[in-house]
């Protein structure tokens, strides 16, 4: 197809964008048309996400990009907005690091028992799944309709109702065998069947843009909008710029996703006792990932010290501060909510034994590594339980960025980490769009062909990560 420009709203759970792609047979460049912090606002004590300012902030984007052939929509998983009969949103969404739902994953485990809910939906067992939040309270009695945050900005931009699959599929509720809503559970947990809406694929077009929404945009009311993995660790795992199918990936932001990618869900106990999820990606594929807490760690961190611009003097020092000298389990439920990170990890090394970090190069240095550890075993216990063999780990996203954690991890993996691209779920939203607007081209052979990409060559002690792994139990 002739060189084509696309909208790639991307939504991160602490900042948000819009980006313009310009994708073509052998072209893929992207431009910034707009970039916003994503801030959660706390009221009354319930932590919300402020869905009408990203809203706002997303309009301005597109204002800044005329000339686009579609428009694409991806954001974080598991949150959702609740619309009545008019389509009128009852409430701000609630954030998924809120108390709302503490202890439900127990209950309704303890009701229906771990196997059974993990052979229909397949996901890894977290205490914020969409699953626990909708049982965490009543429903409003007006509520008519489910949307998951990109779906809600889709219904906005065009009116029109629906549930993109993989965004879908990180709920609970969805089928991974059938492809469908899981109907049975939802009858079973005593949840409303109607207020889940049709499903959609990836190059599915939702819609075109809402006469209001073309006059505050400036763009053409006959623009359609596209979807697109809409899960955003969907569309970076479409931006992997593999060569083969023997790779591992790890999506590093304020989350790292790490795992596989698999033509089949893996059910098995060992699969559920490991902590893996099975969640569909573009193509129909599975991304079979293990979720491990990533950069949230350092961002709190950063927070709690008001020091977000001395990171690169922080990672510097970080470099050369002593290996292992204390390390947490990334995995372990003190560290999701907000708050006061170095506390946390202080108290983590206390109550098992460890020197507590002195300094803030030091706290930098057990984050890192410890991250590090989380992307090793989760790759390689996807290998294992999948049966996928692994020769190379890519690094997609923000973390792409992090000279060390991309060293830290290729050592701890024992296996050379390519990373980049950092702007990979935004390449990958308008790779979709493309491909379901005329490109031919490989997707990820066009993002190797296009994109800066780093190599880091494992160096290192294989016998010293493996020491440092069985001291938090990741072995």
């Amino acid at each position: 197809m002739a060189s084509r420009s696309f909208a790639a709203v991307d939504l991160g759970a602490s900042s948000g964008r819009v980006m313009v792609a310009r994708v073509g047979e052998d072209e893929l460049t992207l431009r910034e048309a707009r970039r916003f912090p994503n801030r959660p606002v706390r009221a009354a004590g319930t932590l919300y996400w402020d869905v009408l300012g990203l809203y706002g902030n997303v309009l301005d984007g597109l204002r800044a990009a005329d000339g686009v052939t579609s428009i694409g929509v991806d954001s974080w998983a598991v949150d959702y907005g609740l619309l009545d009969s008019a389509g009128t949103l009852l409430g701000n969404p609630v954030h998924y690091r809120d108390a709302r739902a503490d202890g439900v994953m127990d209950k309704v485990v303890a009701e229906l028992g771990a196997q059974a809910l993990y052979d229909v939906g397949g996901l890894q067992f977290l205490p914020f799944n969409t699953v626990y939040q909708l049982l965490s309270e009543p429903l409003p009695d007006a509520a008519r309709t489910l949307l998951m945050i990109p779906d809600l900005l889709a219904y906005w931009l065009t009116g029109e109702t629906g549930a993109e699959i993989t965004n879908a599929s990180t709920t609970g509720l969805y089928d991974v065998r059938a492809g469908d809503w899981a109907y049975a559970l939802i009858e079973r947990l005593r949840l409303p069947k109607g207020i889940f809406p049709p499903l959609r694929r990836p190059g599915d077009v939702i819609g075109t843009l809402r006469p209001d929404v073309a006059a505050e945009t400036g763009l053409p009311e006959s623009l359609p909008v596209t979807a697109v993995g809409s899960h955003d660790t969907a569309s970076a795992v479409l931006a992997v710029p593999a060569e083969h199918d023997r790779f591992g990936y790890v999506s590093c932001g304020t989350w790292s996703l790490a795992g596989v990618e698999l033509d089949a869900p893996v059910l098995s106990e060992e699969s559920r006792v490991a902590g893996f999820t099975n969640e569909v990606g573009v193509g129909g594929t599975i991304r079979y990932l293990r979720n491990v807490m990533g950069l949230w760690l350092l961002q709190e961190s950063l927070r709690t010290w008001r020091a977000e611009a001395s990171l690169p003097g922080l990672l510097a020092a970080a470099e050369e501060a002593p290996a292992f000298a204390a390390l947490v389990d990334p995995g372990d439920r003190a560290f999701i909510p907000p708050g006061d990170m170095p506390a946390r990890i202080a108290a983590y090394c206390a109550r098992t034994g460890q020197p507590v970090p002195e300094g803030r190069a030091a706290v930098v240095r057990c984050i890192l590594e410890s991250l590090a550890l989380g992307h090793r075993a989760a790759i390689r216990d996807a290998a294992r339980l999948s049966g996928k063999p692994v020769e190379v780990v890519h690094i997609v996203g923000g973390g792409a960025r992090n000279a060390l954690l991309c060293r830290l991890t290729a050592d701890a993996c024992g296996l050379p980490v390519v990373a980049g691209p950092v702007e990979a779920t935004a390449i990958g939203n308008a790779l979709a769009q493309a491909r379901a607007h005329g490109l031919t081209a490989d997707p990820r052979a066009l993002v190797r062909r296009t994109q800066d990409l780093t190599v880091y060559r494992p160096r290192g002690d294989e016998a010293a990560w493996d020491r440092a792994a069985r001291r938090i139990g990741l072995s």
